[in-house]
C-alpha cells in the first residue's frame, strides 16, 4: 500500500529529530552571555525533589527530568557594556584585564556608599573567563584584578564537547590600602561528563552538562592585620543548551570531605508570580531573634537567638535579590542554636534570615565576609 505523501514526511521528520536527539552538542562563544542580554532565573529549594535524577547521573544520551522542581523566587541577570567609570580598568585600555561585558550584582551591604557593582567579564571564541570584580564606593571606583592573565579564573574554555576536561588557576587581589585586603585563590576544574534531554519548569531541551569542581581559600585582612584562610570547596552542576546564554539549570554543592550539601539550585524560567508566605510577623520572635557574630567571616558558624522555647521552626536565607541560600528546620526549645558555616556555602555580602514559627515570621540581616 502507498504511503500518503504526509507519512512519509512526518517520518522523516520524526527520524530526523530523533538522530539529532542522539548526538552530543557542542557548546560555544556565541551560546554564552553578551552585553545586552537579560534573562530571568527562578530559584528553588535546595534539596531535589521526589523521583529528581540524582546528581551522579552522567554519560552519553542520559535524561535528566527536574520538572518538578519548584519556584521560590526570581532574579534577572543583566549583561551589559562596560561602564564608564571602569572604562580605564576594564575598557579599551585595560589590557589584559579587558572585559567584553559585566554583569550588575546586587549592593553588598546596605548603609555603605556602595551605589553599583559589577562581574567583569570577557568572552572570545578560545574561552569565557572572569577578569575582575569592580564597585562604585562614594562615588569613586574601586576594583578587584587578578595578578596576571594567567592566573585569570577561565569559567569556561571553548569550544565544550563532551568529555573534555580542563581546569585554569586564579589568584583575585582586592586592596584598599590600610583599611581592607582580600585574597582568593581557586583551582577550577571543568568535566562535561554528559550529554542528553534536560527537562526543568521552563522546558525540554538537548544539553551538555559541565560539572565545575573549585578548591581554594578566601583570606580577608582589615585595618593591617593578618589574614586568616578560609578554605572553599564548591561544586557545580551546570547543564548547557544551545543559543541559551546561561545554564538553564544549574545546580551548586559545598564538599566536605566525600559528602556534598546542595546550598542553591537555580534554571532559567519565564516570569512567575511571587510565592507568597502566609505567615504574619510575630512581636515576640522579632523581640528575641538576634544572630552573631554580625558581621561574620565566610565560612565561620553563626548563633541564632529566639524565644526559649519556641519548639520547630524554619529559618530561610535569601540574599537581596532574593535568592534562596538555604532553608533549615531547627528546634529552638532552648532559644539558641547554631547554623554551620557550611550552610551559607561560598556566600559573600548580606543576607536576610527569615525565622517562621507557628505564631509567625521575624527576619534579621547578616553580613558574611
Amino acid at each position: 500500500m502507498r504511503l500518503p505523501f504526509y507519512s512519509f514526511l512526518l517520518g522523516a521528520i520524526s527520524l530526523g529529530l530523533g538522530a539529532h536527539a542522539q548526538t552530543p552538542i557542542t557548546i560555544v562563544s556565541a551560546d554564552l552571555p553578551a552585553a545586552g542580554d537579560t534573562l530571568r532565573l527562578s530559584n528553588a529549594a535546595p534539596t531535589l525533589p521526589m523521583g529528581a535524577p540524582p546528581l551522579s547521573r552522567n554519560g552519553a544520551n542520559q535524561t535528566w527530568n527536574y520538572s518538578t522542581l519548584q519556584h521560590t523566587g526570581q532574579t534577572v541577570d543583566r549583561y551589559v557594556t562596560v561602564p564608564a567609570l571602569f572604562q580605564l580598568a576594564f575598557g579599551l585600555l585595560g589590557g589584559v584585564n579587558r572585559a567584553s561585558q559585566a554583569s550588575p550584582e546586587p549592593l553588598p551591604i546596605p548603609g555603605l556608599p556602595v551605589t553599583e557593582t559589577y562581574n567583569f567579564y570577557n568572552k572570545s571564541t578560545a574561552d569565557y573567563r572572569s577578569v575582575g570584580f569592580g564597585a562604585v564606593v562614594s562615588g569613586l571606583p574601586v576594583t578587584a584584578t587578578y595578578q596576571s592573565q594567567a592566573l585569570q579564573d577561565v569559567v569556561y574554555r571553548l569550544p565544550i564537547t563532551y568529555g573534555r576536561r580542563d581546569s585554569s588557576n586564579s589568584v583575585l587581589v582586592a586592596e584598599m590600602q590600610g583599611i581592607l585586603y582580600f585574597e582568593r585563590t581557586q583551582k577550577r576544574v571543568n568535566r562535561a561528563d554528559g550529554w542528553g534531554t534536560l527537562t526543568t519548569p521552563f522546558g525540554t531541551f538537548a544539553v551538555l552538562r559541565v560539572v565545575s569542581t573549585m578548591t581554594g581559600s578566601d583570606s580577608i585582612a582589615l585595618a593591617g592585620a593578618p589574614g586568616v584562610p578560609v578554605p572553599r570547596h564548591e561544586r557545580q552542576y551546570k547543564w548547557l543548551a544551545r543559543s541559551q546564554r546561561v545554564p538553564l539549570l544549574t545546580i551548586i554543592t559545598t564538599v566536605t570531605g566525600t559528602a556534598e550539601t546542595i546550598t542553591a539550585v537555580q534554571y532559567r524560567d519565564t516570569y512567575r508570580r511571587p510565592r507568597t508566605i502566609s505567615s504574619t510577623r510575630d512581636a515576640a520572635t522579632d523581640a528575641a531573634l538576634s544572630a552573631y557574630p554580625n558581621p561574620s567571616a565566610v565560612g565561620s558558624p553563626l548563633t541564632l537567638t529566639v524565644p526559649q522555647g519556641s519548639g520547630q521552626f524554619t529559618v530561610l536565607a535569601t540574599d537581596l535579590a532574593g535568592r534562596q541560600l538555604f532553608s533549615r528546620r531547627l528546634n529552638g526549645s532552648s532559644g539558641t542554636l547554631h547554623l554551620d558555616g557550611a550552610d551559607f556555602g561560598p556566600f559573600r555580602g548580606v543576607a536576610l534570615l527569615t525565622v517562621t514559627t507557628a505564631q509567625g515570621t521575624a527576619t534579621r540581616r547578616v553580613a558574611r565576609f
